[in-house]
């Protein structure tokens, strides 16, 4: 189980990376100082979606049902410009770029993970 759930979290910051490469490529405001930092990027938006997003969607219900779920772009932006923050070499420029990249990113998971199956890897370890 232990090796699943961290092949999962590999293939998702893969897909993720791709993501940002790909909103770097078609944003102006992206930037990423070096290809080691993009990697670093991804994980540590994995790291960052899978701690703080959900303490940060249950503190924001309200107004994301509201607002009919719009509110998650606001809230996939500031987990992206909270990446940004903690990690030196990764810089966005400002909201709407963040909002742009957040949208690219999710798109690329998504469709990433519908490639995949839905992510389900099963790996049978025999000791010997």
């Amino acid at each position: 189980m232990k090796h699943q759930a961290i092949l999962q979290f590999c293939l998702r910051a893969a897909f993720a990376a791709m993501g940002l490469w790909l909103a770097s490529g078609v944003l102006d405001g992206l930037h990423f100082s070096t290809a080691q930092i993009l990697i670093m990027a991804a994980l540590l938006l994995g790291v960052v979606n899978a701690v703080v997003r959900p303490l940060v969607l249950i503190l924001t219900l309200p107004i994301t049902l509201v607002t009919l779920g719009f509110f998650l772009l606001v809230i996939n932006a500031g987990m992206l410009a909270l990446v940004a923050w903690l990690l030196e070499g990764f810089t966005i420029d400002n909201f709407w770029t963040a909002v742009g990249a957040s949208l690219i990113v999710s798109i690329c998971s998504g469709i990433g993970t519908a490639l995949a199956g839905g992510v389900k890897i099963h790996m049978d370890i025999k000791r010997q």
